[in-house]
């Protein structure tokens, strides 16, 4: 069976879940609209989710794609092709706060679509016993060049930018972004991403996060969290909990009994220190918890669960376009790495409402073979992979982009 015609490219089909108005909103509330004249904030926006989809290799290759379907571009919105000059002065120069923004304002439209997006238990390693929400802290650092970059300096001789990420674990989309330089500690910005988790609810991160006085204010609000002990934390052991499950090696309440610790947390703890597998090695492990009651499998399990967010920053590094930048200004990278949540969100979301069963890195695949395509991007979503024959989906030659090979 034949892909079914569409009247517009697969690429508008994917701008188009964008509100229509928002991105000019946005533009006029941060200032973006005077700092632009025919390459508009909206053909910003489309310019850089098309880097993103497209994997493209440097400015000159999204300019020069872009201006030969100018007749395509025109047709969404009224966009306009980029010279290469006129978007390296955009990135560096347009705040990209406003890419923020149209990030969450996005997402948020997107839950008024399809109400039950972002809010199921759609990750597999979902601990299935627990019926609350639960949210993996992490940060991921992105290393660029550093010649003319003092925003961004790390070390002597390198330069990298730091995104410190919430995941909410069920629906496996962000709850909270921070994209800021890697020089700060991520216990500095624990608060930060913690703000807005409600009461009962589980967080989990490692002790990278261990700030002892932010702990307890979690725990003084009645939210749950599993961490990794340090190896030099002080406490005594107040009560010792019986287990029968051979991978427990203690199961403990304790009490803090360092000078500063003591301060910041007055209350007991809960330390469990199991024998667990590490890259099929078994390997021991020291929890940290201000929930008495689970079960010591239970804290295991848990904090066994936030490699899933290692695997999020994986699939979003490997699959979108966050191994080469197009500008090292710190608004030229924080607009590249919105636009990279922006255009997973979308593709995302066309995941969800397509009940695609296959993976994230085979969506992007799929969709990039037949970015210029006028096919129905949801009847060819729907229809893959399926015991009908699927489309069949035939790249054209610029979309190879093989350096150096002439076509």
């Amino acid at each position: 069976m034949k892909p079914a015609k569409k009247q517009f490219s697969i690429l508008k089909q994917v701008c188009e879940l964008i509100p229509r108005n928002l991105v000019s909103q946005l533009a006029k509330e941060y200032g973006v609209d005077k700092q632009s004249r025919r390459f508009t904030p909206w053909s910003h926006v489309v310019s850089m989710i098309f880097a993103q989809l497209s994997h493209a290799l440097s400015l000159n290759d999204i300019a020069d794609t872009l201006t030969n379907h100018k007749s395509v571009l025109s047709g969404m919105r009224r966009a306009v092709a980029p010279s290469r000059n006129g978007l390296s002065h955009a990135n560096k120069i347009r705040n990209a706060d406003m890419a923020e923004a149209l990030f969450w304002k996005t997402f948020a439209h997107l839950q008024t679509i399809s109400p039950k997006f972002g809010l199921g238990k759609n990750y597999s390693g979902f601990p299935k016993r627990f019926k609350r929400t639960i949210h993996v802290l992490d940060s991921s650092t992105i290393q660029l060049v550093s010649n003319c970059m003092d925003w961004a300096k790390h070390r002597r001789r390198k330069a990298a930018a730091k995104l410190h990420l919430r995941l909410n674990l069920g629906s496996f989309l962000p709850g909270f972004v921070l994209v800021k330089q890697a020089s700060t500690h991520d216990s500095t910005e624990a608060r930060a991403l913690c703000h807005g988790i409600k009461p009962g609810e589980i967080t989990l991160f490692d002790k990278a996060y261990v700030d002892f006085k932010h702990l307890y204010e979690l725990n003084q609000n009645t939210i749950f969290w599993v961490t990794r002990a340090k190896d030099n934390m002080a406490y005594s052991v107040t009560k010792t909990v019986p287990s029968n499950i051979s991978s427990i090696v203690k199961d403990e309440i304790i009490q803090l009994t360092g000078h500063q610790s003591k301060q910041d947390y007055p209350e007991v703890l809960r330390l469990v220190t199991a024998t667990v597998e590490v890259e099929g090695e078994p390997k021991t492990m020291t929890f940290l918890s201000n929930n008495l009651e689970w079960a010591a499998s239970s804290i295991c399990d848990l904090y066994k669960s936030r490699w899933a967010i290692e695997a999020f920053f994986k699939q979003l590094k490997q699959t979108l376009q966050l191994a080469d930048f197009l500008g090292y200004s710190k608004q030229a990278v924080r607009w590249q790495i919105w636009t990279a949540l922006l255009t997973y969100l979308l593709l995302r979301f066309l995941a969800f409402t397509s009940n695609w069963p296959w993976s994230f890195s085979r969506l992007f695949t799929v969709i990039r073979g037949v970015l210029w395509s006028q096919l129905d991007l949801i009847r060819i979503l729907t229809r893959y992979g399926t015991a009908h024959r699927p489309p069949k989906l035939t790249a054209t030659p610029y979309q190879a982009y093989l350096p150096g090979v002439v076509l």
